[in-house]
């Protein structure tokens, strides 16, 4: 490393003079301050940049502070270096001058050739201010002349030579050289070629030459000179050829000569070269050519016939695609569009090579989720897809023709003449196209697709539109007509206007049933459409409002060639009221018969819905308040029957019949009872009741859905209700995709709130005191640079020190650190290396929005109780404050206590500032950014004007929050969760999860709307499908109660019919959000459009398991802003950047990781692991330090989980190991509330101990290990913060579990037949379990397998009966879930949160957070090994050992998979995705023996995933040495 700068001396030393590159002679100009001494300087200080990373801000401090010295310090050295470039220039003069002489003459050729050769050794070394401009015009004569020697190729050689270092050194002499014929005379040597070696020095300086006279070249036939023989030269040769003729094309005249059309035959030969640098300059070479040539028509048929047309295609196949770059590929379908554009040849030649199915597999094939943003651009050419539509726009004949009249009757005649090719194209085309709009891309790429369906249907005969029966196009223009700008809506109609009219009898009830008849009402009638799916905005701009680069009005979005005058200059060609006129034609035209029907546009289905929605909406109605669930049931379940019967019946319903019908809406208010709508507020213990009623429809309705019916899956009733919502929110969500604001990202200086560099722009924000705000002072800063991503509540958290009354005075007299400094100067700072790379990492994540599922909506009253945040930072609790019980809890409900202390909190920690902008009220949960950006999306709709956000100021008003004393417990919005003894049946049993759905907002959306509701109604059945054991043992238990069975064994629920979660994931939400988080302003969640973070975190099961990953590493942790066409491809899953290194000991692995977590769980480098007296560094060793620390973790002795020093349910202990193993997963151990000590172990160590395990789990999270640690699926609820219930005890313990339920069936059986027998004592009742009575089963008041757990010591019971049980079964849940585990689960939630909060894991199921943790336990497939499992260095996937490694791998047992894992990777699992994440890719290569093959073993890299394996002889020798080694060589890591 130290000497890298002198090694790459000695390499340019080595270098021929003619193979130095062009800047070398450069470097030695005395017009600048360079110097030999100063260029090595530089290299040095390089040098030790580059070994001593820690010093580099003190070497650039100082490096500046030295250029100051020199100013006034340094005199005498920089004079001397003047007086040696001076001697050197006039020593150079006098040399150039003889050289010059000894040419001039007529001497002998041998002396002709040493000055030539002493000239380029001149020229090679000289400061280009060493020749004069009459020096360089008198060298300029004597070199052609020389370069046109017949007798002596080396004089010709030396004389051209001379001419390119002559163009190097003294750039103005190419000019020179000009004057003088060089071009001619270059050229002569190229088409008769006699020397190679001249013939490329010809080529050299041809390109030097066409740097500055491009013009002559091309008139002096330059293009077909380096062109005609390129074939014979090497490939760096013909590159250099290439680049005179890219060159000369970049600076092509108005015309275009005849030499230049000869070239282009050529050209089109050279694009099917190998090379890839050789084939993007002939690209670019024929994209400058076709732009310069795209106005005349006859210039683009010469073109074509020269066979671009072929070339071209053959180009963008998607077989050809990785040839060049994305911007020449993007480049080349713009020739295309050209070309069609131009000429009728083109058009021909590109049906005959079936262009609608290349392109047909470009758009299917592109990712749309993960594409360039359309408002990008890419080297002057916009983006893919917009390129492929305007291609499919000019091969359609214009509708109307407006000019090129001509081409447009070419085509029309040519399409009239061959329609079977415009069925074909549209059969290719429409399904795709359709596609295309559906995936939620910008307004551009709709308006193209929906240009080239309008020409489709247009151009199309009635009998050759067969092309639209695969697909439903009603349905999809349906969805078009809820776009909002008045070019979609236009096209929009003329497509229903041209349908209606060739084929009225197909489409006309078509549109009705799919909505397309009630979009046109809308368009006439805008008051009826307020609430509809179909409202239209009253004031629609044309102008889009992407970033400046790329505003263009929709009109002439799809014009193949831009304008001169540019886009801004031309004015939109609609009128005013062309939308309301056109949808007036076609009301007239085919629905007029009709309009006079109160019903019509209705149909049977719809108004048949529409009925059954009426009723159940007034059943809500009546039994808003109604206690009696059985009443319920017998009026509720026709009702609801027949709607679920109704949707998943033989009767086709459209998309618009089921939103329109109202049934989504009223089947959601009968869920909630009215409640997720606010439209009822009750308190007390008439909120109780609302919940009791929302838990006996949900049970109501679940039985209904996932019980009555038990057909194959993918036929239930269930799943086609989901997929029915899917689609509806897919036609009625316009959530908006934000891309780039700016045309690339800049660095920025936020002086609020933190005073750092951004990599980002910052918003300018005015702070203007509220208008008669009295209690608050003024910001002393007018105009002030404000961190647009970070949340509104931490602005306030640093605005309202300075503008409080009580500090106001103080801050008068002080001037503000930051802020006080002019912007454009504070640009300039730079913070330490700490502050910049994790002070604003820290800042994203400590004050983040708290979205669980809770996310606050503006109102205008500003309620204080639901905006406070958290009174406790669990991060801050530490072990002792957990064990003396600090953290309330109560018996009944963990969770009561605490948030009650929450409402009833020091006002400090509730926002004190409302904030507005422009009249409004914003939310404090959101960012700056998102605030400005939903106030431009309210008022512009479909497209956001963005161009002005960062450069205008924003002034925002503040006032002070009116304040409400909070009120008692009891009228906490929390107390509700308290256990009413009055219940009709008992609380702790029932699922908490419903209730929970209506006290939180999913988005912010104008509700009631259609997208809402679908949204609320997708979420309880989520919520169904996630609790549906608990319904179905729920379900179990009142059969048994109502005498229905009478055997406990029919309570248990042996299946669990669950539907996967993918099932509830949206493709179009995923494909939106994937997108948005590709924005490079997305370097947080503050940098997404808000319905990102509120609809991830209100309903994560939209977004599929992937996307949410990527959003869950960018709202924890952030990542850096990723460049539009650099996207990062960083293999690591942990954070990328700074790395730490830390040395630990195997003997102590738990001493090692404490040492660890306390010195670095709160930073953000990446840890890697060395052990003690080992070699073995990096990823290895840091994942098996990861697997043992999970290891340590289970060993029996520590009090953690269930199961400890004794063999219960389903927990065992592996003997050799002393691992406690659960086939389960581990819960933690109940430790009662009154004890500190059990069998000499302190409670406090079980506590440190859950707190490292919360900061090892944490990392592990951060830094992208897994952990081979099995946790239960209940653990991970709590972690989630998801309350248990006793239906959760037998997903960890199901002898527990089972005996519970069944106590409950008893109590629930014995309170059926009390409320039969009112007149009789419950004496007489005769009640047992399993022929005994309870009393007989002798339970006392502890927990079972727990002794020393008592369970009520104030109790004055000594043992279970009847009359108590339900009492005893209440205190064993309690103690098993809540109080006897509360302090493990906060102590694990402390140490996590000191790493980053916990919170941002609530994305994530149980499920998921279980693969995200511990990886993939799969095994593996034969297809899975060879796709992902590369073979290098002596074997490839045919080699015998390979095939037989590949067969023993699949043979592998689960154990031997894990040992295997362990071995290679480090590991005994893959991370989540399997071998296909694994990174680096898993490795196989040839062990070379030095000895006899099958003695050797395999040998392991585990840093790069790289196995080294012998060939061994046989398939069973290599089985019995890899078994030998992955069992016995674990545990050290050593050279291999």
């Amino acid at each position: 490393m130290g000497n890298r700068g002198q090694k790459r001396t000695e390499a340019a030393d080595e270098l021929p003079a003619d193979k130095r590159a062009c800047s070398s002679s450069t470097e030695f100009r005395p017009s600048t301050s360079n110097s030999v001494v100063h260029t090595t300087m530089s290299s040095i200080q390089e040098s030790h940049h580059d070994t001593d990373v820690d010093t580099s801000s003190s070497s650039t401090s100082g490096s500046s502070e030295g250029e100051k010295d020199s100013a006034y310090g340094s005199c005498e050295s920089d004079n001397s270096y003047r007086d040696y470039y001076r001697r050197q220039s006039l020593g150079n003069q006098g040399k150039f001058k003889g050289v010059l002489s000894s040419l001039s003459k007529e001497s002998d050729e041998s002396v002709l050739l040493i000055a030539l050769t002493e000239l380029c050794e001149l020229l090679s070394f000289s400061p280009d201010s060493s020749m004069s401009n009459s020096m360089a015009d008198s060298y300029s004569p004597i070199l052609v002349r020389l370069a046109r020697h017949e007798s002596n190729p080396d004089i010709m050689l030396f004389a051209i030579r001379a001419m390119t270092y002559l163009c190097e050194v003294h750039p103005r002499s190419s000019a020179y050289l000009v004057n003088h014929d060089a071009v001619p005379a270059l050229c002569q040597r190229l088409m008769a070629i006699q020397y190679l070696d001249v013939a490329e020095q010809c080529l050299q300086a041809l390109e030097k030459i066409s740097r500055e006279q491009p013009i002559v070249c091309l008139q002096a036939g330059a293009i077909m000179a380096v062109l005609s023989y390129i074939d014979f030269f090497s490939t760096s040769v013909q590159r250099k050829a290439l680049s005179t003729v890219l060159n000369i094309c970049k600076k092509l005249p108005s015309g275009c000569p005849s030499p230049l059309m000869e070239a282009v035959p050529v050209l089109c030969n050279l694009l099917v070269y190998e090379d890839r640098q050789l084939v993007e300059s002939v690209a670019t070479c024929l994209i400058k050519i076709v732009e310069r040539v795209c106005q005349s028509s006859d210039m683009l048929d010469q073109l074509c016939r020269h066979g671009l047309v072929q070339r071209a295609t053959h180009l963008i196949e998607l077989n050809g695609r990785t040839t060049v770059s994305q911007s020449v590929y993007v480049g080349f379908i713009g020739i295309l569009v050209k070309l069609a554009a131009g000429s009728i040849v083109a058009v021909r030649a590109l049906f005959e090579l079936n262009i609608s199915h290349i392109l047909k597999d470009i758009l299917s094939t592109y990712d749309f989720s993960h594409g360039v943003p359309s408002t990008l651009m890419v080297d002057g050419h916009y983006n893919q897809v917009d390129e492929v539509l305007k291609l499919l726009n000019e091969l359609l004949p214009p509708i109307s023709r407006e000019q090129n009249i001509q081409l447009a009757a070419d085509k029309e005649h040519f399409f009239n003449n061959h329609p079977v090719l415009l069925h074909k194209f549209g059969f290719d085309l429409l399904p795709v196209l359709i596609q295309v709009v559906n995936s939620g891309v910008n307004l551009y790429a709709c308006y193209g697709c929906l240009s080239v369906i309008n020409k489709l249907v247009y151009f199309s005969k009635s009998d050759m539109l067969g092309f639209l029966q695969n697909t439903n196009i009603s349905s999809f223009l349906a969805g078009v007509f809820t776009r909002k700008d008045p070019h979609v809506l236009i096209l929009a109609l003329q497509i229903v206007d041209k349908l209606l009219e060739k084929l009225p009898h197909v489409f006309l009830n078509s549109f009705v049933k799919e909505g397309v008849l009630f979009a046109v009402n809308a368009l006439l009638s805008r008051e009826k459409c307020s609430q509809s799916l179909f409202s239209v905005s009253s004031d629609e701009s044309c102008q889009g409002s992407v970033p400046r680069a790329a505003v263009r009005c929709l009109c002439f979005a799809s014009d193949a060639v831009q304008s001169p005058t540019g886009p801004e200059a031309r004015t939109c060609k609609i009128e005013k009221e062309t939308v309301q006129s056109l949808a007036r034609h076609i009301r007239t035209s085919y629905f007029a018969t009709d309009s006079t029907n109160p019903n019509f546009g209705i149909t049977d289905v719809l108004q048949k819905l529409k009925t059954l929605s009426s009723t159940l909406t007034d059943l809500v109605h009546r039994f808003s308040s109604c206690m009696a669930p059985l009443q319920e049931k017998e009026d509720f379940y026709p009702v609801l029957h027949q709607i679920v019967s109704e949707l998943s019946g033989n009767h086709p319903i459209s998309t618009f019949e089921f939103i329109e019908s109202g049934v989504v809406k009223s089947l959601v208010n009968y869920l909630s009872n009215g409640q997720y709508l606010g439209q009822k507020k009750v308190n007390g213990d008439g909120s109780v009741n609302q919940l009791y009623i929302v838990e006996k429809r949900f049970e109501l309705f679940g039985r209904l859905l996932l019980y009555n019916f038990d057909p194959p899956l993918e036929n239930s009733t269930f799943l086609a209700l989901i997929r029915r919502l899917h689609s509806a929110l897919c036609s009625a969500e316009n959530f908006p995709v934000i891309l780039s604001h700016a045309s690339k990202l800049r660095n920025s200086y936020a002086t609020i709130p933190y005073g750092r560099c951004t990599s980002y722009p910052c918003l300018k924000v005015q702070f203007v005191r509220g208008e008669g705000e009295s209690s608050l002072g003024d910001y002393t800063e007018s105009v002030v640079n404000v961190d647009p991503f970070l949340p509104l509540e931490t602005i306030e958290g640093y605005l309202w020190p300075k503008v409080s009354r009580k500090k106001s005075e103080k801050l008068k007299e002080e001037s503000p650190s930051h802020a006080s400094q002019d912007v454009s100067t504070s640009q300039g700072k730079n913070p330490g290396p700490m502050e910049s790379d994790t002070t604003s990492t820290n800042a994203h994540e400590t004050q983040e929005v708290k979205n669980n599922l809770q996310l606050s909506v503006e109102v205008e009253t500003v309620d204080v109780e639901q905006t406070k945040s958290d009174s406790m930072d669990i991060a801050d609790v530490n072990a002792e404050s957990l064990e003396k019980g600090r953290l309330n809890s109560s018996e009944d409900d963990s969770g009561t206590s605490l948030e009650c202390t929450a409402c009833c909190d020091d006002e400090d920690v509730a926002p004190k500032l409302i904030f507005y902008l422009e009249g409004q009220q914003l939310n404090h949960k959101l960012s700056l950014y998102q605030t400005v950006l939903r106030q431009q999306i309210e008022a512009e709709n479909d497209i956001i004007t963005n161009s002005n956000m960062w450069s205008q100021v924003h002034r925002v008003t503040y006032r002070r929050i009116v304040r409400h004393k909070p009120g008692c417990p009891k009228s906490c919005k929390h107390a509700v969760h308290s256990t009413p003894s009055e219940k009709p049946t008992t609380w702790w049993q029932h699922t908490p999860s419903f209730s929970s759905m209506f006290g939180s907002e999913m988005v912010d959306l104008e509700k009631p709307s259609p997208t809402y509701d679908i949204l609320f109604l997708l979420r309880s059945l989520e919520g169904l499908n996630r609790f549906s054991f608990h319904l179905g043992s729920r379900t179990k238990i009142y059969a048994f109660a109502e005498g229905n069975t009478v055997d406990f064994g029919d309570i248990k629920v042996n299946t669990h019919s669950d539907l996967p979660q993918n099932e509830f994931a949206n493709t179009k939400l995923t494909e939106k959000l994937e997108l948005q988080m590709r924005n490079p302003f997305s370097v947080s969640v503050g940098g997404m459009p808000s319905w990102c973070g509120q609809l991830v975190n209100s309903c994560p099961f939209l977004f599929s398991f992937e996307a949410r990953c990527k959003y869950f590493r960018a709202a924890a942790f952030g990542r850096p802003p990723i460049q539009p066409e650099s996207p990062s491809h960083n293999t690591t899953a942990g954070m990328s950047g700074r790395r730490k290194k830390i040395l630990v000991h195997r003997s102590r692995i738990l001493d090692s990781a404490r040492h660890m977590m306390d010195l670095h769980a709160d930073q953000k480098a990446v840890i890697e692991v060395e052990y003690s007296d080992e070699v073995g560094t990096g990823l290895g060793p840091t994942l098996e330090f990861f697997t043992l620390v999970s290891h340590e973790f289970q060993k029996i002795g520590l009090g953690m989980w269930r199961g400890d020093r004794m063999a219960n349910g389903s927990v065992s202990v592996e003997d050799e190991s002393g691992i406690i193993f659960s086939s389960l997963g581990l819960f933690p151990r109940p430790w009662s509330p009154s004890s500190h000590s059990l069998s000499g172990l302190e409670f406090s160590e079980v506590l440190k101990k859950f707190v490292l395990l919360g900061q090892i789990v944490a990392k592990a999270l951060q830094d992208g290990r897994v952990l081979d640690l099995r946790l239960s699926k209940a653990f991970y609820k709590l972690v989630l913060g998801k309350e248990l219930t006793v239906y959760d005890i037998q997903s960890f313990d199901p002898e527990l579990g089972g005996a519970l339920l069944e106590f409950q069936a008893l109590v629930e059986r014995k309170r059926h037949l009390e409320s039969r027998r009112e007149g009789k004592s419950s004496l007489d009742l005769e009640l047992d379990f399993r022929n005994t009575k309870i009393s007989d089963l002798c339970l006392d008041y502890t927990l079972p397998g727990y002794p020393d757990y008592v369970l009520n010591s104030a109790s004055d019971a000594k043992t279970v009966d009847l009359s108590n049980l339900e009492k005893y079964v209440l205190l064993i849940v309690d103690a098993t879930l809540n109080s006897g585990i509360s302090r493990q689960i906060e102590a694990f939630k402390s140490g996590f949160d000191q790493v980053f909060p916990i919170r941002h894991l609530q994305v994530f199921t149980e499920d998921e957070l279980e693969r995200l943790l511990c990886g993939e336990c799969g095994f593996w497939n034969a297809n899975e090994l060879l796709d992902h499992i590369k073979f290098d260095h002596g074997y490839t996937a045919n080699s015998p050992p390979v095939i037989n490694l590949l067969e023993i791998m699949q043979e592998f047992d689960s154990k031997q998979q894990r040992a295997f894992l362990q071995f290679v990777t480090g590991a005994p699992s893959l991370p989540p995705g399997g071998l296909a994440s694994l990174s680096p890719k898993l490795t196989i290569v040839r062990k070379t023996c030095s000895g006899w093959v099958d003695a050797d073993l395999p040998s392991v890299m585990t840093c790069a995933n790289y196995l080294k394996l012998p060939p061994y002889s046989s398939k069973d020798k290599m089985k019995e040495k890899l078994l030998y080694a992955i069992t016995e060589g674990q545990g050290s890591f050593h050279l291999s």
